[in-house]
């Protein structure tokens, strides 16, 4: 299929890494092979339990194959690819820190929020971040209604919840524009207003960096 291939190819490494996973994830649990109870977090199965792999599905599995997979896949790889190919290019690896520290605290919310799946919340991280990055972009959403950046991720968790008639998922969208606000805040506002540059936080370690191959 050298089209997919050709249009995997232009996509940034960050965001093309996370969208297969996630689409092979879904088809593997569509296909029965593996289940949604082996993806879930949960302190207890990933820590007393020792299954620590539950760390990094929980970030991979956006439920089943249907119509909200493919509205949460569709707005996370367009403006992730956006926010990776604008202020994180050739960056790959500051993309990837934000992504990992974003991970963190979702984690250490999610047994507060009884979230046992957090792709979607983290996902909804560089939505946010591209959003407040780029305040006067007009959106047109769907051909219905034009909006300016900042107004995107309410009103993509205002199509969540119709979508899925429960409040519980636009909740946990919610959760991650929080998230997203909170490192949008350190990098751009405090960065700039009271540090007067880039802090510690939005750059990578070099470790991170040798894996990535920025060293």
């Amino acid at each position: 299929m050298p089209g997919i291939e050709a249009w995997l190819a232009q996509v940034p490494p960050i965001t093309r890494a996370w969208m297969v996973l996630a689409v092979l994830v879904s088809v593997a649990v569509q296909c029965q092979l593996i289940t949604p109870l082996q993806l879930y977090f949960s302190v207890d199965t990933a820590v007393y339990k020792s299954e620590v792999w539950r760390a990094l599905t929980t970030f991979l599995y956006f439920g089943p194959l249907g119509i909200d997979f493919v509205f949460h896949m569709f707005f996370f790889m367009r403006y992730s690819r956006m926010l990776e190919e604008s202020s994180f290019a050739h960056r790959k690896a500051d993309y990837l820190w934000l992504l990992i520290l974003s991970a963190g605290i979702l984690l250490a919310l999610s047994p507060l929020f009884s979230l046992p799946f957090l792709s979607s919340p983290l996902a909804f991280v560089p939505i946010y971040f591209w959003s407040r990055r780029h305040p006067t972009t007009q959106i047109s959403l769907f051909g219905l209604i034009t909006i300016t950046a900042p107004y995107l991720p309410g009103a993509l968790i205002g199509f969540s919840w119709v979508l899925n008639g429960s409040w519980r998922a636009a909740a946990s969208d919610l959760l991650g524009c929080a998230v997203g606000h909170i490192w949008w805040f350190l990098w751009d506002v405090w960065g700039r207003e009271m540090v007067g540059g880039p802090g510690f936080w939005s750059r990578a370690p070099d470790a991170l960096r040798r894996v990535v191959g920025e060293d």
